[in-house]
């Protein structure tokens, strides 16, 4: 190197010294000038020529590494943000610098500070199912029991006691009753007595459904925890439904159950159901609802009773296409159609429009009114995107479904015409 062949200047006579002695001991490869750059500081420790190579390759995909990202479409500034910091850490852990590095006082273990760590988003994952299932944030448990008295043709209902139940009152307690229906019949109602100042109550009352046995299957329990307030509305802790009265055992002897109370202000009214079959037909680009039949709708009418009729509309890109009806059924809450309605869809318009059905209670006098709704479609939730995936899967099959009706929205309640 020539210009350790110059005379040294005025205070420079220490630094010569060092690069002479340097000088006699360098080898003949290309990492001499490295290590003697490295050696012109007494405080750093000496660099194996290995790792030196290790160091040198490292950099050299890096900035190869950094040609090509220069190429790559540019991404939010999130993102960037953290590509930015990932290469630094990255770097970090693969240098091995030895145990002369390592300070021998503070003996700390490299951090993981930045880094990914799957198990914390699996972990994640499983409370948010766990949530899902539960239906969410639970206000305390229902203890009731359940048996079926056949002479009588009735369900014997026993609530038995709540336990953790949430302090709804100033003085940090609740009085809870519970109030019990065998959906979809609201007519028929019973409540419980008014248990004061207490978070555990124990209400041990029987109660009697008359329904026939074989009806069973098509009921729902319900139960509802509310907390009475003399002096104004009670307030509503939460409920319970059971959808399935056969999961304990077959009714023929007394099941004690616990359910927790799911949390909830209003009571949840069911709106029936709804069954149809979708059909799909490629070459012709022909989809085919047909609607079977609904059961246990809700009663829109005074008489107990509603007019339902069931209207399908085709969106596509927010934008209702067409709409086509059935028949009216009159003064029945469990109605038969089997009626077809086709639409004409092309096969690559499938994953863009969406079917919306909806059950109408037709009124003579003034607006009808929608019982519930259902969709089903690529960008439909749970059933009704199952349903269209299933019905996609097997073209030219018709695949028949229950659907539960929900509350439709404010921007859906759209008036309709017979």
């Amino acid at each position: 190197v020539p210009w350790r062949h110059k005379a040294p200047s005025s205070g420079s006579a220490p630094f010569t010294g060092i690069m002479a002695t340097e000088k006699l001991k360098e080898p003949s490869d290309s990492t001499g000038f490295l290590e003697a750059a490295v050696k012109i500081s007494h405080t750093s420790p000496d660099i194996p020529a290995e790792v030196q190579l290790s160091m040198k390759e490292h950099f050299l995909r890096r900035a190869q590494r950094m040609q090509r990202q220069t190429t790559e479409p540019a991404s939010s500034t999130r993102h960037s943000s953290f590509k930015r910091h990932l290469p630094r850490q990255m770097q970090v852990a693969s240098l091995d610098l030895g145990n002369d590095y390592v300070d021998a006082d503070l003996n700390e273990q490299p951090t993981s500070i930045g880094r990914i760590k799957p198990e914390l988003y699996v972990q994640k994952t499983q409370e948010t199912e766990d949530a899902s299932k539960n239906g969410g944030k639970t206000c305390g448990k229902i203890n009731f029991s359940l048996r079926y008295d056949y002479e009588n043709e009735a369900l014997l209902v026993n609530i038995l006691k709540a336990f953790d139940l949430p302090a709804k009152d100033l003085c940090g307690s609740s009085d809870p009753y519970v109030k019990i229906y065998l959906l979809p019949d609201r007519k028929q109602k019973y409540q419980t007595r008014v248990h004061r100042k207490t978070l555990n109550p124990t209400f041990d009352e029987s109660f009697q459904f008359p329904v026939p046995y074989e009806e069973l299957s098509s009921r729902k329990l319900h139960l509802t925890v509310f907390d009475f307030d003399r002096f104004s509305r009670h307030d509503m802790i939460g409920e319970v439904i059971v959808d399935n009265l056969f999961e304990a055992s077959d009714l023929s002897r007394e099941t004690s159950i616990w359910k927790d109370i799911q949390y909830a202000t209003t009571e949840s009214v069911d709106l029936g159901e709804v069954m149809f079959s979708l059909c799909y037909l490629p070459t012709a680009g022909r989809l085919t609802l047909t609607v079977i039949k609904c059961r246990n709708l809700k009663a829109m009418d005074i008489t107990g009773y509603s007019d339902p009729y069931v209207k399908v509309s085709l969106i596509c890109d927010g934008r209702r296409l067409k709409k086509k009806k059935t028949t009216i059924k009159k003064n029945t809450l469990n109605p038969t159609y089997n009626e077809a309605i086709i639409f004409d869809i092309p096969p690559d318009s499938m994953d863009q429009v969406t079917l919306h059905i909806s059950v109408m209670d037709y009124d003579m006098v003034g607006h009808n009114e929608i019982i519930g709704v259902c969709r089903v479609g690529c960008s439909a939730e749970g059933l009704g995107r199952d349903h269209w995936n299933e019905m996609l899967a097997y073209p030219r099959k018709p695949i028949a479904h229950w659907h539960p009706l929900q509350e439709a929205k404010k921007s859906e309640k759209e008036v309709g015409t017979p």
